[in-house]
């Protein structure tokens, strides 16, 4: 009876491991390669971001008590500045090299404050 629930429990243990991801592969939270973007079927670098990390598109919320608009990322270019997330859907993916995620605190450092909710930049294949 006791080997039966110590066989149950291995075999538990491994269905367990096995149904983790198959691909092995560690994707980084922060950057988006244009090989993910092939294997999806966006269009533009705003649906390639719904698709493969839709939490850079949140609002951090309000800007203040006095001003309810919500915050998002600033939309950056090869290190210009381009506008909002709107702007992202005028990027074609097959232009795209990478797209990288600039949290609030590394976006000041390499872009200066302004920045509340980050920078979404986008570098193109050149």
């Amino acid at each position: 009876m006791r080997l039966t629930y110590v066989i149950l429990a291995l075999s538990l243990f491994l269905v367990a491991c096995a149904s983790g991801p198959t691909s092995g592969v560690s994707r980084p939270r922060d950057l988006i390669t244009a090989g993910e973007i092939a294997e999806t079927d966006a269009l533009d670098a705003r649906n390639a971001i719904e698709i493969l990390r839709p939490q850079w598109l949140r609002s951090r919320g309000p800007t203040g008590i006095d001003d309810p608009t919500p915050i998002y990322p600033s939309v950056f270019v090869d290190g210009s500045f381009m506008g909002d997330l709107d702007y992202l859907r005028t990027i074609h993916v097959r232009d795209i090299l990478e797209i990288r995620f600039w949290s609030p605190g590394d976006a000041a450092v390499r872009y200066g404050m302004g920045h509340p909710r980050g920078i979404i930049e986008v570098s193109f294949a050149r």
